[in-house]
Order: structure tokens, then C-alpha cells, then sequence
């Protein structure tokens, strides 16, 4: 394998020229420090590892989706256009997308971050920067930045270019681009020590003038890209270097894999856009948000298509890519209505605490090809029984260990059911995944104390309280968890104050974020609950209101001195509420 160099200058003169990306590339996805890092190992003359390009002849140039480089990124974006190549030669970047789309950010573009403690649909959050280097930072200097991985140039990323001051002068680094012509860049240098201020001292204009001429030379002299180009015109040959070659570094995920075999092979669809569009969807695009990725969406494809549905990529053989593919539409379907299913059940990127127990889910509503969003009696009473398997799967975290298992006996289980009823098959798929995987969805004396349990800041605890009421559609506002007796009440100075022992009032506090002191307000009801006492805001509450929520009809135990034996109370018609539940 012959290699060859050439500077960065003249690649980044290229990219999205003659260089671009294969559909088959993940997203960008390094972080500013890794920018600088890369500079920073540029500037010290380390080698910065080799590149894989690929000559597309230009006959072959539409037989494969092409993409370019990202210049102006924005932190967490996972796209990139397509390119227009008509009339280019065209070299597509297998193995160095990473580095090569971070020189392009630090040279030519830009790195949109977020600022921190603002939210992320916040315009005003995000903020445009670029790559400057302090000329009078000495790298040679004891002082370091980072120096656990070694930082000794002055590089960071500005959104403004910074005032210079008596101890940094501030330069953008892609400003070195506009010196093609060397006795030009010379001129500039000398100029520039001339025209510091007098405060400057010669250490600093020596370091200044060093530091830009050996920028110059990194980027427009030495041959710091070295590469190899495939002349092969085979996809799969290529499909299986570009595995190969990006097995190390930023690791592929399986879903990258897997993504580019399903583009390499779809016929007459963007299988990538696809994907990531959908994706986009379900995450952004519903009534509440989501936080699903490629590979949920992928191993859905294996499920749903009654695949073997083991998350590996040997599954993704041509035949079940092509199966996948004619199913592309049924999977979207029965995954959007899932997601949309579950978001009205309250449930969203929140408080799904396991994307996996979404596939029986899935593959139910493809097989009954049905939204279950109308109000006939098998709408109603199928959307309760799945809601309660998909909290009682959640709770009693069923998909923990080898989930796949489980998903493969739920799947079968549901699949015999669909046979001769429509029905949901709740009560199948309790038994069964009990008998054949010992995990239990429903609640009975032997799980009821766990789910009692739950506190306060427990990421179930949302799952929890939804349980205890069937007919709410918790999706369709915002709910807050609030404190039955309120908690600032119940502290153990306010319970000793009360009349309690010390030690019975530290007992009692220590129930106050407990299940069965726990239940679920609409936000502007929480608000105006507040710190209020319980006997005197219940007052404004409708007359079911105490049987609805499970709450003890005796006064007396309303009172935070009598914590314990409320929540103890409330506890006991809970578990009688559950045990009575389908």
C-alpha cells in the first residue's frame, strides 16, 4: 500500500471541492477541547495519524449518496448536506472525517456551543465561535493549560475576536489561510512585531513572531496529511474497509455499522436521511419529547420484521435488509404510534426508563395494524392494558440484564396471541415471562413493598403515581409530584414543636418523601398548594376527590404529626387498589 502527503492547506482547500463525505460516515461528533487538542498536536509537529480516501470515477458519481463536510457546526447536530458534484473529481473521506472536518472548523468555520444553565430551545443559549491562538503564550513554558493531556499551545475558541492585552495577543487561526504567498506572510509577521504596543517585551515578540511563523509552516509546508487513496470501484470492498479502518479511534456505534451496510444495499432510498429524519420525529416532533436514537429504531427493524431479533450486525444479512426495507413503512408506523401511545400516557425522554420494553409494544401495533387512539371499547380497554404491562415492565425493571431474552419471548408470546384474538395479550405475557424468564410485570405481595418504596427523587416515581389512577391521560399536561403533607411541615424541629419526641420525629421525617405521602397535581395546582395544610386545601377539592387519589378519609391523620401512620394508611389502600387491578 503506497501512501502520499500533501500539506492541509491544500486539503482544506478542497473539502466540499473534490473532498467529501460517503452516506456510509457517522455525524461529527468531536468536542471543541478535541479541536484544540488537534492543533495543539499539529503545532508540536506529532503526527496526526494517516487518512483513508476514495476515488469515484466520474461515471460512478451518481451511484452513491455524497455529503459534505460540516464547516459552521453546531454542537449536537447530527447532519450533513448533500452535495452537488456535477462536473468535480470526486474523493470521498473514509477514514479521518473526524480530524479533517475539526481542521475545517478551526480553519474555515465555526463551533456553535451552549451555554451553560440556559435551555436548549433558548436562542439566546448558543453562541457562535472560532479558533484563535494567543501568539504570546510560549509552548515552551512550564505553565500549561491542561496538563493532563498536555496543552502548551494558547488555543481556544472565542465567539468574538478577544482585545489584546499585556499578556495575550489573540489571532484566528484560519486568518493563516489568506498567505498563499510566503514573502507576503513574511511582510505580515514583521509588521505586526512592529506595531505591538511598546509595552511589549522582546520574550514576547520573539514568541509571537515564532509562533506565527510556525503556524505557517505546519499548515502551507510540512505534509501533514499523509493518505492513501482506493481506486476500487466496489462498494461492498469499500463498505468493508470503512468498517475496518474506523474500528479504533472515536469507536463506531453498532448503529453507524449497521446504517452504513443498510445504505450500501436499500434500493431507491435515502436510507441515512431516512433514519435520522425519523429519528428527528419521534424525538422532536410529537406532542411531548423523546430522547430515542438510531440503534432503538434499528433493533426495532429486526423485531417488527420478525427477524432474529439479537442486536448483531451478522443479523443484517441482504435478506434482511431487504425485508427491512419493504417493512420500512409498518416500522415507522408501529413505532410512532407506539411513541405517541406512551406520550399520552405521560410517559416521554423523562421517565422512560427503558426503551426495550417498547418493542413488544411495537410489534403488537404492527400486527394489529391499529393506533389505538379512538374511544370504541377495544380502543379503551386495549390502551389500559398495555399501559399497565408498560409501567408493571418499568417498575419491575424486567428488561434489566439480558434483555434480549426477554424481548424474544414477549415477542413470540404476542405473536401466537395475534393468531385468534386483537386483544392485547397482558395476561399471556405476564405468565409466560414469569414461567420462561422469571420476571414478574404484575404487583402482588411479594413486589407491592418495592414499589411502596419509591422516593420522592426516584426516576420512577412519575411511573408510580400513574399507576394508582387508570382513566387520567396523563400525556396531555404538565404534572407535578407534590407532598400530600406538605414536607416543610414535617421537619423534625416543626415535630418536635408539635409535640413529638425526638426520636419519633426524626422517624417520622424520614417518611415524608415516601410513595404514600406522593401524588400527582397539574402544575398550577401544585403552585397553588404550595405549603398549605392538607385539611384546609382539600376543602377546595371536589368531593371524589380522597377516594380518586387513595387518600385516608380520617381527619386525623392529616395532621404532619401523624405522618407515619397516614402514609401507613395510604399504603394499605394502595396495595388493595393493585391487587384488585387487572
Amino acid at each position: 500500500m503506497s501512501y502520499s502527503s500533501t500539506t492541509i492547506a491544500k486539503v482544506i482547500d478542497q473539502v466540499n471541492r473534490s473532498y467529501f463525505l460517503p452516506a456510509i460516515q457517522r455525524p461529527y461528533v468531536w468536542e471543541p477541547e478535541q479541536i484544540i487538542a488537534l492543533f495543539d498536536s499539529l503545532l508540536k509537529g506529532y503526527p496526526i495519524s494517516t487518512f483513508l480516501f476514495w476515488e469515484i470515477k466520474s461515471e460512478n458519481r451518481n451511484n452513491w449518496e455524497i455529503y459534505k463536510f460540516v464547516e459552521q457546526f453546531k454542537f449536537g447536530d447530527t447532519h450533513n448536506e448533500i452535495a452537488e458534484t456535477d462536473g468535480r473529481e470526486i474523493n470521498l473521506v473514509l477514514d479521518g472525517q473526524q480530524r479533517l472536518t475539526s481542521l475545517l472548523i478551526g480553519l474555515r468555520g465555526s463551533y456553535t456551543v451552549k451555554l451553560k444553565g440556559k435551555r436548549w430551545d433558548n436562542p439566546s443559549a448558543w453562541v457562535k465561535q472560532k479558533l484563535y491562538i494567543d501568539l504570546f503564550k510560549d509552548p515552551n513554558s512550564d505553565e500549561s493549560d491542561d496538563e493532563d493531556i498536555g496543552i502548551t499551545y494558547g488555543l481556544k475558541f472565542f465567539s468574538d475576536q478577544p482585545n489584546p492585552t499585556a499578556a495575550n495577543h489573540w489571532f484566528k487561526v484560519g486568518a493563516i489561510l489568506d498567505f498563499d504567498d510566503e514573502d507576503r506572510f513574511n511582510d505580515y509577521v514583521e509588521t505586526l512585531a512592529e506595531n505591538l504596543p511598546d509595552a511589549t517585551t522582546q520574550a514576547q515578540r520573539r514568541t509571537a513572531k515564532k509562533n506565527l511563523n510556525n503556524l505557517y509552516r505546519k499548515l502551507w509546508k510540512d505534509e501533514a496529511i499523509s493518505f492513501f487513496t482506493e481506486k476500487n470501484q466496489s462498494y461492498d470492498r469499500v463498505l468493508d474497509i470503512f468498517i475496518r479502518a474506523n474500528d479504533g479511534g472515536t469507536k463506531l456505534s453498532k448503529s453507524d455499522l449497521l446504517l452504513s451496510m443498510i445504505t450500501s444495499k436499500w434500493d431507491g432510498v435515502n436510507a441515512r436521511d431516512e433514519i435520522f429524519s425519523f429519528v428527528d420525529r419521534l424525538n422532536d416532533q410529537l406532542d411531548r419529547k423523546n430522547d430515542f436514537n438510531k440503534d432503538f429504531v434499528m433493533r426495532s427493524c429486526l423485531v417488527i420484521s420478525d427477524l432474529d431479533h439479537i442486536y448483531k450486525v451478522s443479523n443484517f444479512t441482504n435478506q434482511a435488509l431487504l425485508k427491512i426495507q419493504n417493512n420500512w413503512q409498518k416500522i415507522r408506523s408501529a413505532l410512532e404510534r407506539t411513541t405517541k401511545l406512551i406520550n399520552r400516557f405521560g410517559i416521554d425522554r423523562d421517565t422512560l426508563t427503558s426503551v426495550n420494553a417498547l418493542h413488544p409494544i411495537a410489534y403488537y401495533l404492527s400486527k394489529v395494524d391499529t393506533a389505538l387512539d379512538g374511544s370504541t371499547e377495544f380502543d379503551v380497554t386495549n390502551r389500559r392494558k398495555i399501559r399497565r404491562w408498560l409501567l408493571g415492565a418499568l417498575l419491575n425493571r424486567i428488561f434489566g440484564g439480558n434483555s434480549d431474552q426477554t424481548i424474544g419471548v414477549a415477542r413470540q408470546i404476542i405473536k401466537e396471541s395475534t393468531l385468534t384474538s386483537r386483544d392485547f395479550p397482558y395476561e399471556a405475557l405476564c405468565e409466560g415471562l414469569f414461567k420462561r424468564r422469571g420476571r414478574v410485570v404484575n404487583f402482588d405481595a411479594n413486589n407491592l413493598d418495592s414499589l411502596l418504596d419509591t422516593q420522592y427523587k426516584s426516576p420512577t416515581c412519575f411511573l408510580a403515581l400513574s399507576l394508582l389512577d387508570d382513566e387520567k391521560n396523563w400525556g396531555t399536561s404538565s404534572y407535578h409530584i407534590d407532598h400530600i403533607i406538605p414536607k416543610s411541615l414535617c421537619t423534625e424541629s416543626k415535630l418536635m414543636k408539635a409535640g413529638m419526641s425526638e426520636i419519633h420525629a426524626k422517624e417520622s421525617a424520614n417518611y415524608v418523601n415516601r410513595l404514600g405521602n406522593l401524588q400527582l397535581l397539574l402544575d398550577h395546582e401544585n403552585i397553588g398548594k404550595s405549603d398549605s395544610q392538607f385539611d384546609e386545601w382539600i376543602k377546595t377539592r371536589d368531593s371524589n376527590f380522597l377516594e380518586r387519589n387513595l387518600i385516608p378519609k380520617n381527619i386525623e391523620l392529616w395532621r404532619p404529626e401523624k405522618l407515619k401512620e397516614f402514609i401507613e394508611t395510604r399504603e394499605e389502600l394502595i396495595r388493595e387498589y393493585l391487587s384488585r387491578s387487572i
